[in-house]
């Protein structure tokens, strides 16, 4: 990178943080304030912080690497994290979540079940799952920007991961939801203009000829094969019978959407809205800001198939390509943008992680009175016990694939079925769903440890 570059993304970091230290103190009023806003945030800040806090570099090096590898038939693995998620919130999901008032998706179990032992049981197992879920997120997020910032910067892949992730740290224990959502409005900006100078650039360097060299037999496609023979053998193998897995994806998906606001931060926000009519418009607008993406994603993959020989790491695409094409300047507000997009998603994790531990582990078992502050105060060590954990699975996993495979299938489908059931089978209990969780959990754990 060039000065220029360097200079653009100190310059980003500074604005970040300091937005965490502006809203410090509108944050540690109370816990509503901390982990809602205080419910008085505008719906289209919160729209552009769900979308773009899916919309991290992570995922998108995913994207990238599942396009480099397969084609355009890959768009079909893209249903098991449920990617039509913005019609289900705008059509009744988003009102049905903002009516409960409640402060976090696990509090809802209550609304539900009842105040009973059944009810509390359910919150509980929620929130548990919940931390389990978003500490895997964060793990995951750590192998991704590791291996992208690793490219740019003359230290290994997991020191990298540790100084992004500590400044990330550091403006959401500041500024709870306020710099979360401030600062993912400022990244959607810086996200939409990379993502666009990227499909620009694609455009410029490649002609409709050198990618119809370039490109696989079949890579255009998007009918999906019942089996790839190709794959068999080899470290994509988990591919080969993509027929049955399309199926699979496309099942998950729908309960996935069906079954509410799946990514736990997502709820979040939704309980943020000041109303039920807000909640609504939120659902309508999260999809639109995530169109971007996935021309960036093209831009990347075609740049990739037509200009890079011998790739040996899918996953290491992305950084490839955007090391060798773009040059001083715009390289800096690309890097700047796709480093946004990881704070974006990361802050949204960590901050909901956090107020699982506090709001429903901690505080339905806490007899003693302790002050308003006092819990935002726990609150912030309890974001940065997550973060710890997150990190140390970070550490052990092999790769992006290893973590977010797990969490999609495994994990995901272990508890789909409950989370769905409790929106629309009215003879579900407290503790069937608790059952339900904690079976899921425990089967996805076997699994993890016994491939």
């Amino acid at each position: 990178m060039g000065y220029i570059d360097i200079i653009i993304i100190i310059f980003y970091f500074i604005i970040v943080l300091g937005l965490g230290f502006w809203y410090q103190k509108q944050a540690s009023k109370n816990l509503e304030s901390y982990f809602l806003g205080g419910r008085r945030l505008h719906w289209l800040a919160l729209a552009m912080s769900g979308s773009v806090a899916t919309f991290d570099i992570t995922g998108t090096m995913w994207i990238v690497s599942l396009l480099f590898l397969l084609g355009m038939k890959s768009m079909w693995i893209h249903w098991m994290w449920g990617f039509l998620m913005g019609a289900f919130f705008m059509s009744y999901m988003g009102k049905w979540v903002r009516r409960s008032k409640v402060m976090t998706a696990a509090e809802w179990m209550v609304t539900r079940f009842g105040t009973e032992k059944g009810g509390r049981i359910a919150r509980t197992s929620y929130a548990l799952m919940a931390v389990i879920t978003l500490a895997s997120f964060i793990g995951y997020a750590f192998q991704g920007i590791g291996k992208f910032a690793a490219v740019y910067l003359p230290i290994d892949a997991s020191s990298a991961a540790v100084i992004i992730i500590s400044l990330t740290t550091l403006y959401v224990i500041l500024g709870g939801l306020y710099s979360v959502v401030v600062t993912q409005v400022i990244q959607t900006v810086i996200l939409t203009l990379s993502s666009i100078l990227i499909a620009v650039v694609a455009y410029i360097k490649l002609t409709p000829q050198l990618i119809a060299e370039k490109i696989p037999q079949g890579w255009p496609s998007l009918l999906p094969q019942w089996r790839l023979d190709e794959l068999a053998g080899t470290e994509h193998a988990g591919y080969e019978l993509f027929g049955a897995l399309v199926i699979v994806w496309v099942l998950k998906g729908l309960l996935l959407n069906a079954g509410g606001p799946a990514q736990m931060y997502d709820f979040q926000l939704f309980l943020a809205t000041r109303d039920a009519r807000d909640a609504a418009k939120v659902g309508a607008a999260w999809s639109f800001f995530l169109i971007v993406r996935w021309g960036m994603a093209a831009g990347i993959t075609l740049l990739a198939i037509a200009g890079i020989a011998n790739v040996t790491d899918p996953e290491k695409v992305m950084p490839m390509v955007l090391d060798q094409f773009l040059p001083v300047g715009l390289k800096g507000i690309v890097i700047a943008g796709l480093l946004a997009a990881f704070m974006s998603t990361f802050s949204s994790t960590i901050n909901s992680a956090a107020s699982f531990v506090v709001r429903d582990l901690v505080q339905p078992f806490q007899k003693k009175k302790i002050g308003a502050k006092d819990w935002v105060l726990f609150s912030k060590i309890a974001t940065v016990f997550v973060v710890l954990i997150g990190v140390g699975i970070g550490f052990q996993a092999k790769s992006i694939a290893q973590i977010w495979n797990w969490m999609m299938m495994a994990l995901g489908a272990g508890i789909i079925i409950p989370n769905f059931l409790r929106w629309y089978w009215w003879r579900m209990t407290g503790w069937g769903y608790a059952a339900g969780i904690a079976g899921g959990i425990l089967l996805s754990l076997v699994a993890l440890f016994y491939p």
